[in-house]
């Protein structure tokens, strides 16, 4: 027996990833300076890596929420965010376990020197689990209007969760750091 999801929630999960590749990707383009200092701040990759890196990066995020887009090129867009997560994750836990937890995380606006933390680490976990979800194969079942409305209500709850959350875990690291 093959495991098939409900369209609606192929589409959902779809949809909130590529959202929040693409708002990533948007916000490393706006600054790609500041974005490379940024991924400098890791100390994972050699110095003349980074501008290479740095485009990699948003390039990947890009592609990943363009290929989340369609059905045919989910199951890639979803391993590619999957394996982006990945890294981020590896790159924060690598940081921290050196101790280091005072660093522009990339996450908020840039400049921003805020303490990296292990949910940040869970985080990105959970969004690698959604992505493998999101590779699995939607059943054949016709989208009604009700699930369009579905599924743009979830996406746009799951943004606003997903920014709430992400402003709150900054606030109790910026109480903790006091």
């Amino acid at each position: 027996m093959r495991l098939a999801l409900d369209p609606v929630i192929g589409w959902t999960l779809s949809l909130a990833l590529a959202l929040l590749l693409g708002g990533a990707a948007a916000h490393k383009l706006r600054d790609l300076a500041r974005f490379r200092s940024a991924l400098a701040g890791y100390r994972v990759l050699p110095a003349p890596l980074l501008p290479l890196a740095a485009l990699l990066v948003i390039g990947s995020e890009l592609v990943a929420a363009t290929l989340l887009l369609f059905v045919d090129t989910r199951p890639g867009g979803a391993a590619l965010t999957a394996g982006l997560l990945v890294a981020y994750a590896l790159a924060l836990a690598t940081n921290l376990l050196r101790g280091r937890t005072r660093l522009d995380c990339g996450c908020l606006p840039f400049g921003r020197s805020d303490r990296i933390a292990w949910w940040m680490v869970g985080r990105n976990v959970a969004l690698i689990a959604l992505a493998g979800l999101a590779a699995l194969p939607s059943s054949l079942r016709e989208l009604a209007a009700i699930d369009l409305l579905t599924i743009g209500g979830t996406v746009s709850s799951a943004a606003l969760l997903y920014a709430a959350s992400a402003r709150l875990g900054a606030s109790s690291l910026e109480r903790g750091a006091s």
